[in-house]
């Protein structure tokens, strides 16, 4: 809605009524931080002088009571909302696309309780989530979501993408290690979910807010589980000729044992980000494993996992390489590390089952390599369930067009290429980055006719559509 006269005026009176005068800006330059975040586009269209999406106004609400009374004004006024944590996403989930409000959760970063009983600990959702993790580790305890965006993403941003950390081939994603959570609906009710993950009293409702991208509701508190921290932690390293052979082997490992981090690298990725960080210089096909928990239990779990690589033949690089990795696991992410502008790159994470998977790397592969002149496709598996793994892939392109629209035009068409090529050989629309505004128009080709279910959800609880409109194919 497009407001005339004094009207910003009389809307931007309630929302300072409802958060405080101090919480509420119309200040530009505030504004302009939060026209991008790690979305290519976003960043790129900055970098070539163009205006960036802003909102229309910023709201800092200190509490769910407060969330509720925005959401009240918004929806009355129906006026779009998105939802700010860390602004640390790559999917541009937060842009402000339609103006209206950017709403700032981060006041809302307090502790509500660290059940040492149960082994849960509670806290609102604008805190950063490495925050929440020092709290578990001052008791002897972690809830074991380390993402490489630890250090500036929040609990809300980990949930409304469905997050997934280092450690998750042995504790799971976020929606396996949230227990409930409190959620404010778009008319302002403040709702929970049952006080247990697991019960048959009806549908999931906590699942029905995980990785929805702030398009039913803002999360605005979250228990999660906790775990003591481990009496040992063993990593190692291995080479494999192929990626075929290390897909075998890490296969026959996470359907036999649980190690906590578990990457295979494929060749492309052995002899460039490997190589870079690490300062391997092998050929071959990388893998770093780390095994934690009881020292005993670790002790059999290295034999196990010693005899399932060797009979894939490969080669144990000893423990060197796997703590290296494990120092490093973050500098991956580091400028000079990581891809940056002007380079044009995405990460195009897909899941699926184990039959499916080296048949989708190759599909993926082609699709761009054999497609797009001058990009490179390189890939790792990083987080594996005893039914299958997924693919951490990107492509690389060192010199995109000039032009801001030009270079729009071809980011979207690789995307389309790539990520068409895992659906119609089996996979899924993303992992654990999400959809956001970048995957968006492909949500109706992963859900075909099942896709009115999440639209009926949507236009039941948001009839006006206030909430993060454009996103998530909603």
């Amino acid at each position: 809605m497009e407001f005339k006269g004094f009207m910003p005026n009389m809307v931007l009176s309630e929302l300072e009524d409802a958060v405080g005068h101090e919480n509420v800006s119309l200040n530009r330059s505030e504004k302009l931080a939060y026209g991008t975040d790690y979305f290519w586009v976003s960043r790129m269209w900055v970098d070539k002088g163009q205006e960036p999406p802003l909102p229309s106004f910023i709201v800092r609400p200190g509490s769910a009571e407060e969330v509720s009374k925005v959401l009240k004004i918004a929806n009355y006024y129906k006026i779009p909302v998105q939802t700010w944590g860390g602004g640390s996403g790559s999917q541009g989930s937060a842009l402000a696309m339609a103006g209206g409000i950017t709403l700032d959760i981060k006041r809302m970063n307090r502790l509500i309780k660290l059940d040492e009983v149960s082994h849960t600990i509670t806290a609102e959702t604008g805190m950063v989530f490495q925050t929440l993790e020092w709290y578990a580790n001052e008791k002897g305890y972690s809830i074991m979501h380390i993402p490489s965006c630890l250090t500036c993403g929040t609990i809300g941003g980990a949930l409304a993408h469905n997050g997934i950390g280092i450690v998750s081939t042995k504790y799971g994603k976020i929606d396996d290690q949230c227990i409930s959570l409190e959620a404010v609906l778009p008319n302002g009710d403040i709702i929970h979910s049952l006080p247990v993950p697991k019960h048959s009293g009806g549908p999931d409702i906590r699942q029905m807010f995980i990785g929805s991208e702030g398009t039913l509701g803002v999360i605005t508190k979250a228990t999660f589980k906790m775990v003591k921290l481990p009496e040992c932690k063993r990593h190692h390293a291995f080479l494999f000729r192929d990626m075929t052979a290390g897909i075998n082997a890490c296969r026959e490992i996470s359907q036999t044992l649980k190690p906590s981090i578990m990457r295979l690298f494929d060749e492309a990725e052995t002899v460039s980000i490997i190589k870079q960080v690490l300062g391997f210089e092998k050929k071959g096909s990388f893998m770093n494993l780390t095994l934690e928990g009881n020292a005993e239990i670790v002790a059999v779990e290295e034999k196990l996992v010693m005899q399932i690589c060797q009979k894939y033949d490969a080669q144990y690089l000893g423990t060197e390489y796997g703590e290296k990795w494990y120092e490093n696991r973050i500098t991956f992410f580091y400028p000079g590390y990581i891809m940056n502008n002007p380079t044009m790159f995405g990460t195009m994470d897909t899941t699926a089952t184990f039959d499916k998977i080296e048949e989708i790397y190759w599909a993926m592969k082609h699709a761009i390599e054999d497609n797009f002149e001058g990009v490179r496709f390189i890939a790792h598996c990083s987080h594996w369930y005893d039914w299958g793994t997924m693919i951490y892939d990107r492509f690389i392109m060192d010199n995109p067009p000039e032009d801001p629209e030009e270079a729009i035009r071809l980011h979207n068409q690789i995307w389309n290429a790539g990520v068409r090529a895992a659906m119609e050989h089996g996979g899924v629309i993303n992992d654990h980055h999400g959809v956001g505004l970048k995957l968006s128009r492909l949500m109706k080709e992963q859900y075909g006719p099942a896709m009115q279910v999440l639209e009926g959800l949507k236009k039941s609880l948001d009839p006006n559509g206030i909430m993060n409109p454009y996103k998530l194919g909603l």
